[in-house]
């Protein structure tokens, strides 16, 4: 199984999250790949990279996608057309005012939300609007649109997805 991580529009491949994150999935046999977004602001360009370093893989269905901010954009797309075995989102920035995508017809499960009450870049209702149309898992904590004073939740509810994604091997 290998997870590839999105990072948001501000950070980089390997910030905070993605690093402790990373951590968490190595911790249970996961391979990780974190793709560098850095030189790319358009986010519909930042799926197709992800795209292209999908295309190495064999079994999609060995494949996680998680995606931060801009990154859960791109991760959300890129499931519309790759048959991955799940997605795990962090203050995605989907129904944003500008950005190409505004439906997001995705078939992959499991699906699980994180959510900052506090977040003052991508209103929560945004999640909450995805998550009743998937019928997604969502957890709205007490944390800002970085989460990464929200490191241990976050970490409780990536390693709960984990087990989900292994429980359907």
């Amino acid at each position: 199984m290998k997870i590839y991580f999105s990072h948001g529009k501000e950070s980089g491949p390997w910030g905070t999250k993605i690093r402790y994150m990373a951590e968490l999935a190595k911790d249970r046999g996961f391979a990780v790949e974190s793709i560098d977004y850095r030189d790319l602001d358009d986010p519909d360009l930042r799926a197709e990279r992800l795209l292209e370093a999908l295309r190495s893989e064999s079994d999609l269905e060995k494949v996680v996608l998680v995606g931060s901010s801009m990154g859960g954009y791109v991760s959300t797309i890129v499931s519309l057309s790759a048959p991955v075995r799940g997605l795990f989102l962090l203050a995605p920035a989907l129904y944003m005012s500008g950005y190409q995508r505004q439906q997001y017809p995705t078939r992959c499960r499991p699906i699980t939300v994180i959510h900052g009450w506090q977040d003052d870049v991508i209103p929560f209702e945004h999640s909450v609007r995805f998550c009743a149309e998937h019928r997604a898992d969502l957890h709205l904590i007490n944390g800002d649109h970085r989460l990464n004073d929200s490191l241990a939740v976050v970490g409780t509810h990536f390693s709960g997805f984990l087990e989900t994604v292994l429980a359907k091997v």
